[in-house]
């Protein structure tokens, strides 16, 4: 596949010269070459005549390679993920490598590969790109930052929300940060659940045809309370959840309750937590079970008048505030 014969990254891979170019041209090219992806060119035509909608993410979870997938595919997954929640049909991604000088190529070589076959899942290209090489000690191995090109379809937003709208999520919460924290094992657990890292287009493209639609969002860092927090502060509107509706798998429940941890703030990198009027929620609900990725979807809340609190009942009836998150509970997620 390549001729680098170096097994490690080193600072001569960023310099501009022969090493370079191998690096581009035998990895990154290998990978994710398509028709668009000109890498001796510096900008990309992109074929488009519609509204046009754009995101930006960086990634930098630690470690690179976790149950469930990888820095790569995640970060394919995480940029198509906030167009298609956004109601946009993802087209094209830039990447942008942050190698550390001593990463094994080998891993360099799974990663990007793995970027690529999300990618291709995702129905979309790689048209530009650049590399980085930081010293040794500077970096986390690898970080990747991207830039996603989408086709809007579905026109949402936190302006069309209002009192007695229902809240729906497409699955359990905090597989992801619950996954990536026991590759770590930094706490002497070890487990067999997966990152919920996946492409959410199937799901979201369901939900546009919902006409009582009005918001989604993917509850990444922060989780679900922060996509709830941020929709209470915008809106006005009180928001409460019912702690025995809201999906939560056993080894997440269990790692929780053993490191104290508060499920609501873990990430997710599949899921979608979406916003729709209470007379099409059932609808919506059924049209997301029909999906495999979706069958544990669920109605976990509603919207009413008041202040703009989120509160969660809880399975004995009382209620808590589920305050804004202020510290960082798992570092490098995503």
């Amino acid at each position: 596949m390549t001729s680098i014969q170096d097994q490690h990254i080193k600072l001569a891979h960023g310099n501009g010269g022969r090493f370079m170019r191998e690096l581009i041209d035998n990895l990154f090219a290998h990978h994710l070459h398509n028709p668009l992806l000109d890498t001796n060119t510096d900008a990309a035509i992109l074929p488009l005549n519609q509204d046009i909608m754009v995101t930006t993410d960086g990634f930098t979870v630690k470690p690179l390679e976790f149950p469930g997938g990888n820095i790569g595919s995640l970060a394919v997954h995480g940029t198509v993920n906030d167009l298609c929640v956004s109601g946009a049909i993802p087209k094209y991604l830039t990447l942008n490598a942050f190698i550390e000088e001593g990463l094994e190529i080998s891993k360099l070589d799974r990663i990007i590969a793995s970027l690529a076959t999300a990618a291709k899942e995702a129905n979309v290209v790689v048209v530009a790109g650049d590399t980085k090489i930081l010293e040794r000690g500077e970096g986390g191995g690898l970080y990747l930052a991207t830039t996603g090109i989408g086709i809007r379809e579905k026109k949402l937003g936190m302006e069309q929300i209002s009192a007695s709208d229902v809240i729906l999520v497409s699955g359990p919460i905090g597989d992801h940060g619950t996954a990536v924290m026991l590759a770590r094992e930094q706490f002497g657990m070890r487990g067999d659940l997966q990152s919920d890292s996946a492409n959410v287009l199937p799901l979201a493209q369901a939900l546009w045809q919902i006409p009582g639609l009005k918001f989604m969002r993917d509850p990444t860092r922060g989780g679900l309370a922060s996509v709830l927090h941020e929709i209470c502060h915008v809106t006005g509107l009180t928001a409460k959840l019912f702690e025995t509706q809201v999906p939560i798998n056993d080894p997440v429940r269990s790692v929780c309750e053993m490191l104290g941890y508060d499920p609501y703030y873990l990430a997710c990198e599949g899921r979608i937590v979406a916003i729709v009027a209470a007379e099409q929620a059932d609808m919506a609900l059924t049209t997301l079970q029909k999906f495999p990725a979706g069958q544990k979807a669920a109605k976990i809340g509603v919207l009413s008048t008041g202040k703009p609190h989120l509160i969660l009942e809880t399975e004995l009836g009382g209620e808590r505030f589920l305050e804004q998150l202020e510290d960082e509970p798992l570092p490098r997620i995503c």
